[in-house]
């Protein structure tokens, strides 16, 4: 069964943008952002989405419960720039149905 959810991101230039991301595609926050186009081409998901490169850092803004931080995302996101509490990788997050009105803003970029 298909089913897209709703998703709030803020751009790198504070600008919001709601968008509605599949759920039956496997995709992550990232490849949205990236299908979207709301980050310059080259400067978000540079590493395909390995968690090895922290250019698609978001902040979570909502309150959605969210899969535990990995290792590899934790190790990444303790070298990058502009890490807050609320920071994630959005290669990390997998668009699911309990993520539908998720709230998020894209880091600055490094």
């Amino acid at each position: 069964m298909e089913q897209d959810i709703q998703i709030k991101i803020t751009d790198r230039e504070g600008i919001t943008h709601e968008v509605l991301a599949p759920t039956d595609m496997a995709m992550n926050l990232m490849e949205v952002v990236r299908s979207y186009e709301l980050a310059p081409e080259g400067t978000i998901g540079i590493c395909g989405g390995m968690a090895m490169c922290a250019s698609c850092q978001c902040y979570v803004i909502s309150d959605h419960e969210l899969p535990e931080m990995q290792d590899d995302e934790e190790a990444m996101l303790s070298e990058a720039f502009y890490v807050e509490d609320n920071s994630r990788l959005g290669c990390q997050i997998q668009i699911t149905p309990e993520l539908e009105g998720l709230e998020v803003e894209l880091a600055p970029e490094s």
